[in-house]
């Protein structure tokens, strides 16, 4: 009886290249950091968030000090470098642009971050998994406004639209995070017709808030140019007291939500959230007056900025609480 053929030995395997033992760890470097993420995912959308506020307080730097131009161009900061080149007749005007520019890599690496943690989750509808990918897009598109900004040397409207786009992804970064602790299915109003139209409407006079008060920034002394003081041709008082008119009624309309979400008429989550965007109307309508009696200090008015974003993210989170989704 012939003896079955034994398999023949296998070829022992050559050393790996570099570059394959390179990729390798590339490869398992990365696991290991998306499965970190994902570990960790709400905590990275609360990050996301922060820094879509934090870059609101250094582009407001950048404006109100006049260092919009510090960085002569686009992407790089002079010609040649992408940092400032140091000489003996600058200002610090080049390292408020450049760091403003520093930050936009720390949002960028947050947005990357979003996306990885929120696409590849298949438990998830596609819509909130879309979601996922608006910060990094928000980031691509600011960096090409505020090139376009400094290649055109600043032109105020588009000033403007660079802060009123920043706003829209706090919004935007504010829904993502909330709706993490959601389901997927249809919403479900909780409060009644009335209170969900009032929310509306407060989203609706938020946007004329902040539209108004971009426009009082740049009619004032503090619109992006140290030689230009004023370059809006309107009287900076007079937006200044449209601007606060409209914030008046923003406050009777947030009063009159709170009032029809008293008691059982509404869930606690969305009475605090009620609360907390009262508080923090009050302390930016305080800043505001008093920036305005007191010459308008840098600091003040940075701060109004930083303010103008915890206020879109509060209105975002009185609005999403007049409805649910369940899975």
């Amino acid at each position: 009886m012939t003896a079955p053929h034994a398999a023949p030995p296998a070829a022992p395997s050559g050393p790996r290249s570099p570059a394959a033992r390179a990729r390798d760890a590339l490869v398992g470097l990365w696991r290991r950091v998306s499965g970190w993420l994902r570990g960790h995912a709400r905590g990275v959308l609360v990050v996301n968030l922060i820094t879509q506020v934090a870059i609101v307080g250094t582009g407001g730097a950048v404006r109100l000090t006049g260092s919009g131009l510090g960085c002569s161009t686009w992407p790089q900061c002079e010609p040649g470098t992408f940092v400032p080149r140091l000489h003996d007749a600058m200002t610090y005007h080049p390292f408020v642009e450049f760091g403003n520019r520093l930050m936009t890599f720390v949002l960028a690496a947050a947005a990357v971050a979003v996306a990885v943690v929120v696409w590849p989750d298949r438990t998830r509808s596609t819509a909130y998994r879309r979601l996922g990918w608006v910060p990094l897009a928000g980031v691509a598109a600011q960096a090409v406004i505020g090139g376009v900004l400094v290649r055109l040397e600043l032109p105020p409207i588009l000033v403007s639209f660079h802060f009123l786009v920043s706003m829209v992804l706090v919004a935007l970064s504010l829904v993502l995070l909330h709706r993490s602790t959601e389901g997927d299915g249809p919403p479900r109003v909780v409060v009644d017709p009335v209170t969900r139209v009032a929310a509306h409407v407060l989203v609706a006079l938020l946007v004329v808030v902040l539209v108004l008060g971009t426009l009082t920034t740049g009619a004032g002394p503090h619109s992006g140019d140290d030689e230009v003081g004023y370059r809006l041709a309107v009287d900076p008082m007079l937006m200044a007291m449209i601007h606060a008119a409209s914030v008046w009624a923003f406050t009777a309309v947030l009063l009159a939500v709170l009032w029809r979400v008293r008691g059982a008429a509404g869930t606690p989550a969305l009475r605090r959230a009620a609360w907390t965007l009262l508080a923090l109307g009050a302390l930016q309508g305080a800043i505001g007056y008093v920036q305005t009696a007191t010459g308008l200090p840098i600091a003040l008015v940075n701060l109004h900025l930083i303010g103008a974003a915890l206020l879109t993210a509060g209105t975002m989170r009185v609005w999403l609480g007049t409805r649910e989704r369940i899975a």
